[in-house]
């Protein structure tokens, strides 16, 4: 199977790693994006409104525009969604702990908005949704995990395949990829379908 080259428009290093082991052929172009959205944007179209900001911007970029066919772009933004309350990134390392302690013993959701961009034209987008479930989680759990994991850059304060997704997460209702970041096996169907 040979797909296209495709253009990740993200730097999370979880992406680049679900692509490798996808082993879809890709290169990072990463711009500066505003990351705002309308007020009253359904909550499932957010991450979508966010990652079509991350893909037009690498589209307008030079590095990309060198790309002799225009190379698909990819990407993605993903947000946690707690009682109808979109949860971000933490701002330091009280609000990580706030953050987890909300999630503890409750179910979320991750929803991760997908933009692919087909030679700097075509567009198809789409949400994935997880459900996931934790167990009841102490703070002293919380604690040591935002110490020595440090998980600022992660929206809702944690990454599932770290310590307290291992040890925290009850169970969960979709595609567990979809909550490290893309819903690596769906990005691949639709790549796929455009040939």
């Amino acid at each position: 199977m040979a797909l296209q080259r495709v253009v990740l428009a993200s730097q999370s290093p979880r992406r680049k790693q679900l692509l490798e082991w996808a082993e879809i052929p890709f290169d990072i172009i990463v711009r500066n994006t505003d990351e705002s959205y309308p007020p009253g944007l359904p909550t499932d179209v957010i991450p979508i409104h966010i990652a079509r900001q991350k893909a037009l911007a690498v589209k307008e970029c030079s590095e990309y525009k060198m790309y002799k066919a225009n190379a698909t772009i990819v990407a993605a933004d993903t947000v946690v969604v707690l009682d109808n309350v979109i949860i971000g990134k933490p701002k330091d390392r009280e609000d990580a702990i706030d953050i987890l302690s909300s999630l503890s013993g409750k179910k979320h959701l991750v929803i991760t908005g997908v933009v692919i961009l087909h030679e700097g034209e075509n567009e198809t987008a789409f949400a994935d949704i997880t459900e996931v479930w934790f167990h009841p989680v102490t703070t002293s759990e919380i604690a040591y995990y935002v110490d020595k994991y440090r998980p600022f850059d992660k929206a809702g304060a944690y990454a599932i395949q770290e310590y307290i997704g291992v040890t925290g997460i009850k169970r969960i209702n979709g595609d567990f990829y979809n909550v490290m970041g893309l819903p690596v096996s769906r990005v691949l169907q639709a790549l796929n379908k455009l040939g």
